[in-house]
């Protein structure tokens, strides 16, 4: 069982910035992989950021450059700074782990984004 909650979502301008966190229940050591996706209304969830096994990164590429993912493992909690943000980075940014028993895929409940003027 893991249970995730997520902060930091809100309203900003274009060119602004925000940090996202993600905290878990249980350690984070042994996740197979913890990150970040996304979805806007109509559109599938896509990946923004995660790290996976070996503790690598993997980046979209219309964020690369302008998001950073980081943890904390003794907080167990995941972060995503994000910055230089445009209009299209609008959505519901969700927290997501993956473990190695099933169900595998762990959710969080979603926070809202908007770049806007």
């Amino acid at each position: 069982q893991v249970q995730l909650v997520e902060s930091g979502g809100g309203l900003v301008q274009p060119g602004g910035s925000l940090r996202l966190s993600c905290a878990s229940s249980r350690s984070i050591f042994s996740i197979y992989a913890m990150g970040w996706y996304r979805q806007s209304p109509g559109k599938q969830r896509e990946l923004v950021a995660e790290f996976t096994s070996g503790d690598r990164t993997n980046y979209a590429d219309s964020v690369k450059g302008r998001f950073t993912i980081s943890r904390d493992n003794y907080k167990n909690t995941v972060y995503l700074q994000m910055t230089s943000l445009k209009p299209e980075d609008t959505a519901v940014y969700y927290c997501h782990v993956r473990v190695i028993t099933a169900p595998y895929d762990y959710w969080g409940q979603g926070t809202q984004v908007t770049v806007s003027s």
